[in-house]
């Protein structure tokens, strides 16, 4: 029976990227071959020549939002208690799925506190931070958050978030507001590099599927049978089903865009659709949809590390990640990046 700590790797602290480089492109580029079981170095300015006419990528055109928010508890002058927005619950965007810190004293019926005019009810607590509330504002919740909302970079950074962030922590092509996380395979993108993939005889196409709080849960079953990720919202549009469709090879670009494909093909097919998928890829799955994909390296024992080794296989993958540390490759979100072909 596969476990949770077959999926584990040893990564030194350090190897974590805690800054972007100042080119997206910069990246190295780490190229995994299923056909010959071998993988090899390389940069990402160089991945255009790994393209042919025929092939299309998958773009997540989602867009991050300053999802992070602090305020107090009650009376204003309280606790200090950060807020996480991680899905809407209703179309006004008033009510909403959150994760609180500290989250021991944050109980249903408090009030947060983020400005006199500003402010949120509890009005439902979950396990492990997870909480639902109300905000009790008039202006659009949109505009609060571009005043006062930080950019949710993720955990492993250790820092506080940056202006750089508002830009470098999204894709250049993203176009639709309603992720917590960047599709960071994406963000090693310039118009440059797309048109370039163009001139190689690619096409792009876009799908749209908004990270949520799957992608900062950890995996809390050690049986893999008894897993089940968060569900996310997705949308494919016609035109970009079509170009799908009239493709020879679909390489997408991030698991975001591998889980909406694959998801698209187990609901009848790549054709206009939206709605929500928790769809958990790991070994096992028979792909439908993915000829190959471009993804950075992800946290061990993660559903995204679980992707790729059932994608690529699970000792060719863990075999990479090892000689990714002993090369000194940068890691997650802000880090470098892998093509499986």
């Amino acid at each position: 029976m596969t476990q949770l700590s077959d999926f584990h790797y040893d990564l030194p602290e350090e190897l974590i990227a805690q800054e972007p480089l100042a080119d997206r492109t910069a990246s190295r580029l780490m190229v995994l071959s299923r056909e010959t079981q071998s993988f090899r170095d390389d940069i990402f300015l160089n991945f255009p020549t790994y393209l042919r006419p025929g092939d299309c990528l998958v773009l997540n055109d989602t867009r991050v939002f300053p999802a992070r928010l602090h305020g107090r508890r009650n009376t204003g002058i309280g606790a200090e208690v950060e807020v996480f927005l991680t899905a809407a619950l209703d179309e006004e965007e008033k009510t909403w799925k959150v994760l609180v810190k500290p989250g021991k004293r944050v109980r249903r019926g408090d009030i947060i506190i983020f400005t006199e005019d500003f402010k949120a009810e509890v009005l439902a607590a979950g396990e492990y931070g997870e909480r639902t509330i109300r905000f009790e504002t008039d202006r659009p919740l949109a505009d609060w958050l571009e005043q006062l909302g930080q950019t949710p970079l993720p955990p492993y950074i250790h820092r506080a978030p940056e202006e750089k962030d508002r830009e470098r922590y999204q894709t250049v092509f993203a176009a639709k507001r309603g992720s917590v996380a960047a599709p960071t395979a994406g963000l090693h993108f310039t118009e440059e590099m797309l048109n370039r993939c163009r001139e190689a005889g690619a096409e792009i196409a876009h799908i749209t599927l908004h990270v949520g709080l799957g992608t900062f849960a950890p995996l809390r079953e050690t049986d893999l049978s008894k897993i089940q990720l968060h569900a996310e919202r997705f949308e494919i549009s016609e035109p970009n089903a079509a170009k799908m469709r009239a493709a020879r090879r679909l390489l997408p670009v991030g698991t975001t865009s591998v889980r909406t494909l694959e998801t698209a093909c187990l609901r009848g097919g790549l054709s206009p659709m939206q709605g929500e998928t928790n769809l958990f890829i790991h070994p096992g799955f028979r792909f439908r949809a993915a000829g190959g994909m471009l993804t950075n390296f992800h946290l061990p024992q993660s559903s995204l590390l679980m992707l790729v080794s059932a994608f690529a296989g699970r000792e060719l993958t863990l075999a990479a990640y090892r000689h990714a540390v002993a090369a000194r490759y940068r890691f997650f979100s802000y880090g470098d990046c892998m093509l499986i072909t």
